[in-house]
């Protein structure tokens, strides 16, 4: 056993030797080369495409691509405007914005957005109640879902019984404010309730002494004298740091409606805030909001509805060469569409509201767009629900002993309820196309989970990005066709969308 094991030591010796006499060989072939008079220009290179070339600097084809990507948008461009014109409207977009009809005098969006302020101020008076003990907290935990589940009714029921009155970015708009009105209460009654059920433990294990009549103010003094810090009248500790709020001297209107109108979803006694408001990226941020919206509602005009408009008869007729290739022609302008609104809303609005109210924390979104599955997806392009989701239902499902699968369900339930309430509430086309393919994202995360397992991150991000792009033409295509059948009826399957 030993002399073989001599053998491979004197074997690995000798080809380590044998592999740098080589080198040493071919540097001495180079050297008496470069000494011949017929001036050498051969050297042993591999081809720059060869993996053992080591060369990874591709840029120009980068260039390339997005040049072909961009040559091919202006074709595309120029054929949308010799077959249907220019259909860029600046005088709708008022009409459009304003919420209403075209062929009302009323305007029942923006009453459903002043309406919003009533469910609002009940959950504080609610939380007034609690805080003070006038209301118990089994009675008080009903009257906000009473109040919660009436406020996400209201935009449902207006918009079915009034007719007339709403168009449809009016209805989405109101629709959009209502559910996140709702996230926004859910988060506040249960953090609020975190606080109390905290107070009574303290209490509880002060050997359940009964409180004195003191004034919260005396009550908070007290407490940071404990604690070793002063509070002076300003609201400042004397050592200069601000001092927290504590529960319940943060149930007023003016701590509520600064969470209402922040840039978040989980409410917080203490925001995290920014010293002061950065001006010329306020400008940059208005400037991104204005030109945003201008290039979205011209895209829409412009491209989307020419392109939904194409796909309703051949969808209908289950042509499937046909169908394919209007859901194709949808999903450039709608991807397009897609990304303009996430900037613009992810980046431009949220950054812009959070700016003027000095709320520091900017972490809108992640890196989804490298994301190698469908979970990673999920989890990274909108943070605001997502932080909603793991702090408000997900943990607390795990609390109460439920699996992670359950507890993952459960997210993408909801998720899936309000998906299909922004879309079917303002269409009052009731189907559950979105919420099917927002459950389907659980056996689709996966499969992707699986591709990036077996075949790497880069396939498991192309079936992320590949979803993206047909999925949502797709649901929109049915929801246009259900539309027209809906509120219109079979007669304008007849017309003809093919020459438009």
């Amino acid at each position: 056993m030993t002399m073989e094991h001599e053998n491979d030591t004197r074997v690995r010796l000798r080809r380590t030797k044998s592999v740098t006499r080589a080198e040493e060989i071919q540097k001495a072939e180079m050297i008496m080369r470069q000494s011949q008079p017929d001036k050498p220009c051969h050297y042993p290179r591999d081809s720059l495409f060869s993996w053992s070339s080591g060369f990874d600097n591709f840029t120009g084809f980068v260039n390339w691509g997005f040049l072909l990507l961009g040559i091919g948008g202006i074709r595309l461009l120029l054929e949308n405007f010799i077959k249907y014109g220019l259909r860029v409207d600046p005088r709708q977009w008022i009409l459009f914005l304003s919420g209403k009809s075209s062929d009302s005098e009323e305007y029942p969006s923006i009453l459903l957005a002043i309406y919003s302020n009533v469910p609002v101020v009940m959950c504080l008076l609610i939380e007034k109640g609690l805080s003070v003990d006038i209301i118990s907290h089994g009675p008080g935990m009903v009257f906000h879902v009473v109040n919660l589940i009436v406020m996400i009714l209201i935009p449902l029921v207006v918009i079915q019984v009034k007719d007339t009155g709403f168009s449809m970015f009016g209805a989405a708009y109101v629709c959009f404010l209502y559910a996140v009105l709702f996230l926004k209460l859910w988060s506040y009654v249960q953090v609020n309730m975190w606080c109390r059920r905290s107070n009574q433990r303290k209490s509880t294990n002060q050997d359940r002494i009964r409180r004195q009549s003191l004034s919260y103010s005396n009550l908070l003094q007290s407490t940071e004298k404990k604690n070793g810090k002063q509070v002076d009248d300003s609201g400042q500790n004397i050592d200069g740091t601000t001092a927290l709020v504590q529960y319940p001297d943060n149930l007023n209107l003016c701590d509520l409606y600064y969470y209402v109108l922040a840039p978040t979803l989980c409410y917080e006694l203490n925001f995290p805030r920014s010293q002061r408001i950065r001006k010329r990226f306020l400008i940059k941020r208005i400037v991104e909001v204005v030109v945003g919206c201008q290039v979205v509602m011209s895209l829409i005009q412009q491209w989307m509805v020419p392109s939904v408009k194409n796909s309703l008869v051949p969808f209908s007729n289950m042509d499937v060469a046909k169908a394919s290739e209007r859901l194709l022609k949808l999903a450039i302008p709608n991807h397009l569409l897609w990304l303009c609104f996430f900037y613009l809303l992810y980046h431009s609005g949220l950054n812009t509201m959070g700016e003027l109210l000095q709320f520091a924390d900017r972490n809108f979104y992640g890196d989804w767009w490298n994301a190698s599955n469908i979970d990673i997806f999920w989890r990274s392009w909108n943070l605001p629900v997502h932080r909603w989701a793991v702090r408000h239902l997900y943990v607390p499902a795990l609390e109460m002993g439920y699996s992670r699968s359950t507890a993952s369900v459960i997210v993408f339930f909801i998720s899936a309820f309000f998906h299909e309430y922004l879309v079917s509430v303002p269409l009052k086309t009731f189907k559950t196309w979105a919420f099917m393919g927002m459950m389907s994202q659980i056996p689709l995360s996966s499969l992707s989970r699986h591709v990036e397992k077996h075949y790497g991150a880069r396939w498991g991000n192309i079936i992320m990005w590949s979803s993206l792009i047909i999925g949502q033409p797709l649901c929109i295509m049915m929801y246009y066709h259900d539309y027209v059948i809906t509120h219109f009826g079979e007669i304008l399957l007849a017309e003809d969308y093919y020459v438009v």
